[in-house]
Parts: structure tokens; C-alpha cells; sequence
């Protein structure tokens, strides 16, 4: 199978439907962990393949540095999902986020915010890299 941008969109797609599901089940004002974990329940159940609290690699001037830097999911070795469960997004979310995702170089990210009345107009943010400028459109 080709990575295109398009199958990537698509992926993002039903992963934020992976994540409504969740949050309409649960609702807001719970631990993030929780979300975590149902999402991880969600994602299988979707044949989604995924890596949960993955630890990502650091360097420094070229030296691996032991410091514990994880995402809560890498999604298809594609997508980094970051969940929060907080009052509203800051830029220091933002910020891990997207550089989770140029540490690992993937395409694309998405920020989840569980503590939300309605996820899929306030709860999510998707960012891309300069790695989906360089796919195939389809």
C-alpha cells in the first residue's frame, strides 16, 4: 500500500471517530488515563494498529540522550495522538505535540482534549509536518 496524503486524511478521519466514540461514552471530566486506556479498547476494535506511550528517542548535537520522552499513541507509524483532559489547550500542548511528531518524523499529529462538551468542534487539533507535503496526493 502506497502513503498517500489522502490515506492519511482518511486515517485521521476515523481515528477522531475513534475518539468522539469514546467521549460520547464517557463525557468529560475524567483522568486522562482513562481516556487512554478506552481509546486503546476503540482503536482495536477498529483494526487500528497502534503503539500506546511510545518512547521516543532524544538526541542532543548528535548523542542519544537519556531523558523519557513519550506519545501517548503513534497510529500506523503515521500519526502521533496526544490526549489531554484539561481546561482548555495552551501553546505548550501545541508545542509537544508537534514536536513529538517531527522527532519522529512522521505527517501528521493530532491533540485530543477529552474535558470538552463537544470534541469534534473544541476538543481536537490536527497539525502537519513537512513529511505530508512530500506524499502523493492519492
Amino acid at each position: 500500500m502506497e502513503i498517500t496524503q489522502t490515506y492519511i486524511n482518511e486515517l485521521t478521519y476515523k481515528i477522531t471517530e475513534a475518539c468522539i466514540e469514546v467521549h460520547k461514552i464517557l463525557g468529560p471530566g475524567l483522568y486522562e488515563n482513562i481516556y487512554h486506556q478506552c481509546l486503546k479498547k476503540e482503536l482495536h476494535l477498529l483494526n487500528i494498529e497502534y503503539k500506546s506511550e511510545l518512547t521516543i528517542p532524544f538526541n542532543y548535537k548528535g548523542e542519544p540522550i537519556d531523558c523519557l520522552v513519550k506519545c501517548d499513541f503513534l497510529i500506523e507509524d503515521l500519526i502521533v495522538l496526544e490526549l489531554k483532559a484539561v481546561t482548555e489547550f495552551f501553546n505548550i500542548h501545541r508545542a509537544q505535540t508537534m514536536n513529538y511528531m517531527n522527532l519522529l518524523k512522521v505527517p501528521k499529529a493530532i491533540l485530543v482534549n477529552f474535558n470538552v462538551t463537544n470534541l469534534y468542534h473544541e476538543g481536537h487539533e490536527t497539525y502537519i509536518s513537512s513529511h505530508f507535503k512530500k506524499l502523493p496526493k492519492s
